[in-house]
């Protein structure tokens, strides 16, 4: 595999009250191209806030993000950010009218007609096919989060980030979404970087699990999941995965 994106000495802080907080500090990871990265670690780790560096949103006190060997200085269509919250599309177009939207803005050079080819492929990849003339509030919040799936990759970006897409969703959904996204991943090969608070849903999805630490926010370990797929949480090696990196977490809440 090649490197896609690669994090050296990389901090953050902030101010608050008049004090600084240092929330990232010296974190170096390397990403391939490919990859399913799941990081997890209690509230207040930094989870979202790393995110949003190798997103572009903000800017790195220190060190460096790089992907494909270029600084990342902003947000790109080439990495692609997927929140939590179920309002991610416009709610006055329709939901082929909502993918078809960044395609008219950012792939100009495209026809008409492949652009409406790349709209309907999508929708059929997140099973949303018979929904394109559905508007956002007649929508379910599985169905939303599919749809902030599909805009995404009607794009075609190298990265998908998520910050914890499913974490409010109910049990049967969120294993039908986890489910889909493998699916997307096996057929993409877009590389995923995924944060999540839920040890089982890190073990299911990911390559690799990187656990960060907290004040300031780190990178505690980085585990290589080797688990066959597809994964049974009664089998024996994910039963003992999830002991360990339990008994890595810190004390306190999620």
């Amino acid at each position: 595999m090649s490197k896609v994106m690669e994090i050296k000495k990389l901090g953050k802080s902030c101010t608050i009250n008049g004090s600084k907080r240092i929330l990232l500090e010296n974190m170096d990871l390397t990403i391939e191209k490919g990859q399913f990265i799941c990081i997890i670690g209690s509230s207040g780790c930094g989870k979202t806030t790393f995110l949003e560096l190798l997103a572009g949103f903000q800017q790195p006190d220190t060190g460096i993000i790089f992907h494909d060997n270029i600084k990342v200085s902003k947000p790109e269509t080439s990495r692609i950010m997927i929140f939590q919250d179920f309002n991610q599309l416009f709610p006055w177009k329709t939901l082929y009218e909502n993918i078809m939207f960044p395609l008219k803005n950012v792939r100009k050079n495209l026809s008409y007609g492949k652009m409406k080819e790349i709209v309907e492929n999508t929708l059929e990849m997140v099973s949303l096919r018979d929904y394109g003339s559905y508007y956002p509030h007649q929508l379910s919040g599985g169905m939303k989060q599919k749809s902030a799936i599909a805009r995404a990759l009607a794009l075609k970006p190298e990265v998908l980030l998520m910050d914890e897409p499913f974490g409010s969703l109910d049990a049967q959904i969120r294993s039908q979404l986890q489910r889909l996204l493998l699916d997307v991943w096996k057929k993409t090969g877009v590389t995923i970087i995924f944060v999540t608070h839920d040890i089982q849903e890190a073990i299911l999805l990911s390559d690799r699990i990187v656990m960060m630490d907290k004040n300031p926010g780190r990178i505690k370990v980085v585990i290589n999941n080797d688990i066959q797929r597809p994964r049974n949480i009664m089998d024996k090696d994910f039963i003992a995965l999830y002991g360990k990196l339990l008994n890595l977490l810190d004390n306190g809440p999620f």
